[in-house]
C-alpha cells in the first residue's frame, strides 16, 4: 500500500544517527558486530504502541541473551519519549526521527489504512539487522499485539 520502497533481506540497512530520549546521539554503526532489532511505531503513549513497547520490554532479557539490541523509533519529540519511557519503564533506547528521514529510508512512512480510511503515516514495521549491518528480516505492517512472540518464532528463539 505504501509508495515507499521496501527493504529486502540482504540489503544494507540505511545508516542513521538520531537522538535518544536523553538527547544522546545513537548511530546504527554503534552496533556493528551485534544484532539489532529496529522497530518503528506511530506514536508514544498510544494504546497499540504501548502494547508493542511493553512486549519488547517484557522480552528484552531473552532477546538480549540471544544477542539482540532493541531500538524503538518514532517521529515523537524528546519530551514525549521521556514520558513514554518513564511511564512504561522501558529499558531500551527510544529514538526521535521528527523529520521522518529514517522512516522513509526504511519504507516505514507512507500510505496505510486506518479504520478503513487511507492515511499517510508511520507504517508499524520491524527490522532485524545482522552483525554486518544488513537487513536479515524486514517486517512491514506488523500488528502490535503478539508481535514479539511472532518475531521470536521467525528468529528461531524459544517462545
Amino acid at each position: 500500500m505504501s509508495d515507499a520502497v521496501e527493504l529486502q533481506p540482504g540489503d544494507l540497512a540505511p545508516a542513521f544517527t538520531l537522538s535518544d530520549e536523553t538527547g544522546r546521539p545513537v548511530s546504527l554503526s554503534d552496533f556493528l558486530g551485534r544484532k539489532v532489532i529496529v522497530y518503528f511505531y506511530p506514536a508514544a503513549s498510544t494504546p497499540g504502541c504501548t502494547t508493542e513497547a511493553c512486549d519488547f520490554r517484557d522480552n528484552l532479557n531473552s532477546l538480549a541473551s540471544s544477542g539482540y539490541q532493541v531500538l524503538g523509533l518514532s517521529k515523537d519529540e524528546l519530551p514525549a519519549l521521556v514520558k513514554f519511557k518513564t511511564e512504561e519503564h522501558l529499558s531500551f533506547p527510544l529514538l526521535s526521527d521528527p523529520g521522518l528521514d529514517i522512516h522513509k529510508a526504511y519504507g516505514a512512512w507512507g500510505e496505510k489504512s486506518l479504520y478503513g480510511k487511507a492515511v499517510t503515516g508511520t507504517i508499524r514495521s520491524t527490522f532485524v539487522i545482522d552483525e554486518s549491518g544488513r537487513i536479515e528480516l524486514p517486517l512491514y505492517n506488523v500488528k502490535a499485539t503478539g508481535h514479539v512472540a511472532r518475531l521470536r518464532k521467525l528468529l528461531g528463539l524459544d517462545a
